[in-house]
């Protein structure tokens, strides 16, 4: 279905070719319909599919030549900085000949940022994108135009829900009128997603496209190893020809920082980007790597979801996930629109159970890579099988036979202190 199928107005139609779309995605086919035709919807599609457009595409088309100038028509909800930036950008781009605004709105950033802010929602932005707390902060200052709005969008739902915005998504729509039409994403959809959908949503008609199931295109590997072996192996893989855009996922700070440090020595094109960087520092490091003058990025989650980049040739979990549906995601960074791509996961022997769990997701188990000859063996694959758990001790020290036959605890050090 091409989008001149849409009947779009033609300057919004100018923005879409100027952005280079042509054929709508199976989401974009099945959302734009059942917007425009005023109803709450609940869409549940992988990353990369097209839902960001699937539901600025037809908000773009209602709100040109609207009455209420100087009021907020729609409001988008979404969980990281990254993100509401990623959507700015492209409302700006398919908004570009309609003369319909926005405005992204997030924390970390300074006392300028805020007035410009204050400014824009006060006089009434077309749309807002923003983060939960940061429009918390403004609605508390009772400036917010809202009275007009017609639209509210949570995008990225369930990993707002994990990071505990919950309450916050329930002040925020407090605030706002309650005659309106509600969107709903999230790439999963967890029996909290559908709870939140039964509080906010009225009546809504539900999308499904390739829940929880990793793109096709995608060549997933694993490679068995033991935490020594991690970065001489990335080292390895890195020096392969061809590579251009490589994303490499860690989930802790420390662990991005410390390969970041050990590949600038090798002399690899690399930036590591995490919640410890400023957010100016973080949108400088994109900015280089979406422009191809940086090789290599090593990440925390903070970027698994809400980041478009195209054309990434690798994912590498250096750590594995905690769970799948984060795989999903990491992963998804990789073989977008019509492109093929490759992920490689690193699991040690503490990991094996939650890599297993992510198969079991799957529906199929990853290939398993033998490690290079100059790396050596790594410990046996062997993930405990589900529902057999394993004993377990008092925390701090291992259990041994007290004298009346009951267990009990060695303290660490084996003796009193001194």
């Amino acid at each position: 279905m091409n989008f001149s199928d849409f009947d779009f107005h033609e300057s919004l139609m100018d923005g879409i070719r100027a952005m280079g779309f042509e054929k709508a995605t199976p989401i974009q086919e099945q959302a734009i319909p059942t917007i425009l035709s005023g109803k709450d919807i609940i869409g549940s599609a992988q990353t990369g599919t097209g839902k960001t457009a699937a539901f600025l595409l037809p908000i773009i088309q209602q709100i040109i030549g609207s009455e209420d100038h100087g009021e907020i028509k729609a409001l988008v909800i979404v969980p990281t900085r990254e993100l509401a930036v990623q959507i700015d950008q492209q409302m700006e781009g398919l908004s570009y000949f309609t003369g319909v605004s926005s405005i992204p709105v997030y924390g970390g950033s300074d006392g300028v940022t805020f007035a410009n802010e204050k400014k824009a929602l006060s006089e009434g932005a077309d749309v807002v994108i923003g983060t939960p707390g940061r429009l918390i902060a403004h609605l508390n200052m009772k400036y917010v135009k809202v009275a007009a709005l017609k639209y509210l969008i949570l995008d990225e739902a369930d990993r707002m829900l994990d990071m505990g915005f919950h309450d916050d998504i329930q002040k925020i729509i407090s605030h706002l009128p309650e005659k309106r039409q509600n969107l709903l994403f999230s790439a999963t959809m967890p029996p909290k997603i559908r709870e939140l959908a039964r509080k906010v949503l009225t009546e809504p008609e539900e999308i499904n496209i390739a829940i929880s199931k990793p793109a096709e295109r995608v060549m997933q590997i694993a490679f068995v190893v033991y935490d020594n072996q991690k970065i001489p192996l990335v080292k390895h893989l890195l020096q392969a020809k061809g590579l251009n855009s490589v994303l490499v996922f860690c989930s802790t700070k420390a662990s991005t920082k410390e390969l970041a440090r050990d590949l600038r020595q090798a002399k690899f094109s690399v930036e590591d980007i995490h919640s410890d960087l400023e957010q100016k520092s973080r949108e400088e490091v994109l900015t280089k790597f979406r422009n191809r003058k940086l090789k290599i990025l090593v990440a925390t989650d903070i970027l698994s979801r809400g980041i478009d980049i195209e054309d990434i040739d690798l994912v590498i979990n250096y750590d594995v996930p905690n769970d799948g549906e984060d795989y999903i995601h990491r992963i998804g960074r990789t073989a977008r629109a019509a492109s093929k791509g490759v992920a490689f996961t690193f699991v040690n022997e503490k990991s094996q159970n939650q890599f297993a769990e992510i198969e079991e997701l799957l529906g199929r188990p990853v290939d398993k890579a033998k490690n290079p000859s100059h790396i050596g063996p790594g410990p046996e694959y062997k993930p405990r099988k589900k529902g057999k758990k394993p004993r377990r001790n008092f925390k701090g020290g291992r259990s041994f036979k007290g004298s009346k036959g009951t267990k009990a605890s060695k303290p660490r050090g084996g003796g009193r202190r001194k």
